[in-house]
C-alpha cells in the first residue's frame, strides 16, 4: 500500500496542511493565520485526521514545508512535524516551498518568484524533472532575471503582480506567467513521497536570507 504522508505549510500568512496516500491527496485544507499558526495549526490537523478516522501514529511520513518564508511560521511548521515523527516513530522530511511551486510549471525551465518583502524576493530556476538549475536565492526582482539561464522559461508565483512591470524592456517581456495556489501543502505531500527521509531531528530550515537579528547584530 502507498504510504500515508501528513504535509505542513505554515511558512507565510496563507498555509496548508494536506493528507495524501501516495500521490494521491486525500484531503487538502487553505489556512490563513495573518498572527501566527501556533495557536491554529494543532486544532486543524486533529479535524483533518479525525475526518479521514487515522491516527497520528497511523501515519508513514511527515513532511514540512522549510521555507523560505517568515522565520516564526518556517519554525512552527518544522517543530510540528519534528514532534510528531518523533511521537509516532516515523520519517519525516522537509521540502523548500520553491520546489513546490515549481511543481506547478510546465516549461523546461521554472524560476520561481516569492515576495520576500524589503523590496526583493526569494527565486531559483529548476527544470522539468523539479531539479535545481540556479540556486534559490534572495534578491531584488530585477538583479535576479539578470542572472537568469538562456532557455525556454517561464515565472511562477501565487502572485505576480508585484514584479510584472519589471520585465518590460527584458528579454522577458513575453514570458509566460503561472500563477501558483497559496496553498502549497498538497505539492510538499507529492514531493515528499519521492525524497529521501530522515530522523525528524536531523529537519532544517531553509531560511535563505539570514534572520534580522543576526542582519543587525554588532559587537
Amino acid at each position: 500500500m502507498s504510504p500515508l504522508i501528513l504535509a505542513v505549510d505554515t511558512t507565510h500568512e496563507f498555509g496548508s496542511i494536506a493528507l495524501a496516500r501516495g500521490d494521491q491527496i486525500l484531503e487538502e485544507i487553505p489556512l490563513h493565520a495573518p498572527t501566527g499558526f501556533a495557536h491554529v495549526l494543532y486544532r486543524h490537523l486533529a479535524l483533518l485526521l479525525d475526518r479521514h478516522r487515522v491516527r497520528a501514529v497511523d501515519i508513514d511520513r511527515f513532511a514540512a514545508a522549510s521555507g523560505p518564508g517568515s522565520f516564526t511560521g518556517v519554525r512552527v511548521g518544522l517543530a510540528c512535524v519534528k514532534g510528531l515523527a518523533e511521537a509516532a516513530g516515523k520519517p519525516a522530511v522537509a521540502v523548500s516551498n520553491l520546489q513546490a511551486l515549481a511543481t506547478f510549471g510546465a516549461a523546461p525551465l521554472r524560476a520561481v518568484v516569492l515576495d520576500a518583502r524589503r523590496g526583493e524576493i526569494y527565486g531559483a530556476v529548476y527544470d522539468q524533472a523539479v531539479r535545481l538549475v540556479a540556486p534559490e536565492t534572495v534578491a531584488q526582482f530585477p538583479a535576479w532575471i539578470a542572472t537568469l539561464p538562456e532557455g525556454e522559461l517561464e515565472f511562477i508565483a501565487a502572485d505576480f503582480t508585484p514584479f510584472r512591470a519589471a520585465l518590460a524592456g527584458t528579454r522577458f517581456a513575453r514570458t509566460s506567467l503561472v500563477t501558483a495556489p497559496r496553498a502549497l501543502a498538497a505539492a510538499i505531500a507529492r514531493l515528499a513521497l519521492d525524497a529521501v527521509p530522515q530522523d525528524p531531528a536531523a529537519l532544517d530550515a531553509n531560511y535563505v536570507r539570514r534572520s534580522d537579528a543576526e542582519l543587525f547584530w554588532k559587537e
